[in-house]
């Protein structure tokens, strides 16, 4: 195992050694490179994948990892790469498909908890394109590795744009696409949406994101997410009361949505952590507490209100509506159904399923009752849903609820689920884990 620091590489672009023979035949879509997955959609075309695990069946390998974090794993090839906090350094980890430790770089510091014990500054995902791995940390620093763990460039975001003034910490996730890298940078102290270059970490465009929200209204833990439609492809931005798409090629605003936090009863709390979920022509874009659900068609132009034909539909939020928002996880969209995992409020731990053509509700079913921060995963015609405390719930998805099995895991987990090359990754505050069938 190798051990390096940001401090000898910082700045510096250096030539990209691989050092890794990726198998052959892997596919892009084998792999999981970035947050929710390769289509961005928390989807995988796995199968064979286990039900139920334990430490006496499917459980393949363990981990144990330096410090907490909320960091979802990267795959590629036979490689995973996970950040975490040790001590009061931030890291970049390497392991290898039986869970040896191949590396560890610091990228940089600063031991933070953000309301106690729900996140720190490891909790945006690292992301590869199988020549580089990306990092970026709620410290500001942002960290590019090759794939043997060499730093080849850094840059810390507070010095390049600005303090962040935000209530809970810096969490968004960047968005990892072609050779270009996109984050949201939505707090009290400024309002930008930048996009980098892969290979330099140089600025390729930033525009500025205005908003009117107030007090937490200014404030964003949503990532950005790409949006792929019938007309092209866009950027999504969420969050300080609205959503916005982007053109990629400048970062230019093309849609604004929203009535999302009613102005006639304005929530200075109203902080929005879900990120949207796109689905092919549809957007459905997730807000917090007790706000709407909307769903959003493609082609939308300029500004969005409550009642627009851009819209598809929109469930109600309010104190006296049926509250469906699911204020931390992401939405799941799959064959017509649009699944919410809601933690907020008297519905904590239930799975909520719509009509994803009309929005109407299809059933609600409790599920563990606790709080929810990993994103729901579908992939083996299974829905994988993983409490704060370690309580795994299957679900089979469909228009009837269906669990399938529901067991618990000595750990804490608020990091979403990858999956790849037949086997489910889960990080936790204490380990790692690889899960597969009959520990294949």
């Amino acid at each position: 195992m190798r051990i390096r620091s940001v401090a000898s590489a910082c700045y510096l672009v250096f030539p990209v050694g691989l050092g890794l023979s990726l198998a052959a035949g892997l596919s892009w879509s084998a792999d999981w490179p970035q947050w929710r997955g390769p289509n961005h959609d928390g989807i995988s075309a796995a199968t064979n994948l286990p039900t139920k695990w334990s430490k006496e069946e499917n459980l393949i390998w363990t981990a144990p990892l330096p410090g907490m974090g909320s960091s979802t794993p990267a795959v590629w090839g036979d490689r995973l790469f996970v950040t975490s906090e040790e001590g009061n350094d931030l890291v970049l980890l390497s392991f290898d498909k039986d869970g040896k430790q191949l590396w560890k770089t610091k990228l940089g510091s600063g031991r933070q908890r953000y309301r106690e014990d729900e996140a720190n500054n490891a909790s945006p995902s690292p992301s590869t394109d199988g020549k580089r791995v990306y990092a970026f940390f709620g410290s500001g620093d942002f960290g590019c590795c090759d794939l043997d763990g060499n730093v080849l460039w850094h840059f810390n975001a507070q010095d390049r744009y600005g303090r962040f003034e935000i209530l809970h910490g810096m969490h968004v996730t960047p968005l990892l696409h072609g050779d270009r890298l996109y984050l949201s940078l939505l707090h009290g102290g400024g309002q930008w949406v930048v996009c980098l270059d892969t290979a330099t970490g140089r600025e390729v465009w930033k525009v500025q994101r205005p908003t009117d929200g107030i007090f937490e209204g200014t404030h964003s833990y949503a990532s950005p997410i790409l949006w792929r439609h019938s007309g092209g492809e866009e950027l999504v931005v969420h969050g300080c009361d609205y959503t916005t798409g982007h053109r990629l090629s400048d970062g230019a605003e093309i849609w604004r949505l929203g009535d999302l936090n009613d102005k006639d009863r304005y929530d200075r709390t109203f902080r929005i952590i879900a990120s949207p979920t796109a689905s092919g022509d549809m957007l459905v874009v997730p807000t917090c507490k007790a706000g709407p659900v909307v769903a959003l068609k493609a082609g939308a132009k300029g500004k969005i209100a409550a009642g627009s034909p851009f819209e598809l539909w929109r469930i109600p939020g309010g104190r006296n509506a049926p509250n469906k928002t699911p204020d931390v996880p992401c939405p799941l969209v799959h064959e017509g159904l649009v699944y919410l995992v809601r933690q907020y409020g008297r519905d904590r731990g239930s799975l909520i399923c719509v009509d994803a053509k009309t929005g109407q509700e299809v059933y609600q079913a409790p599920l563990h009752p606790a709080r929810y921060r990993a994103s729901p995963l579908l992939a083996d015609g299974k829905i994988y849903l993983v409490a704060r405390d370690g309580t795994v719930t299957v679900v089979r998805p469909g228009r009837q609820f269906e669990k399938l099995a529901e067991f618990t895991m000595d750990d804490q987990f608020t990091a979403t689920p990858a999956v790849a090359h037949g086997r489910l990754y889960l990080r936790g505050f204490k380990n790692l884990y690889a899960v597969g069938k009959n520990g294949s």
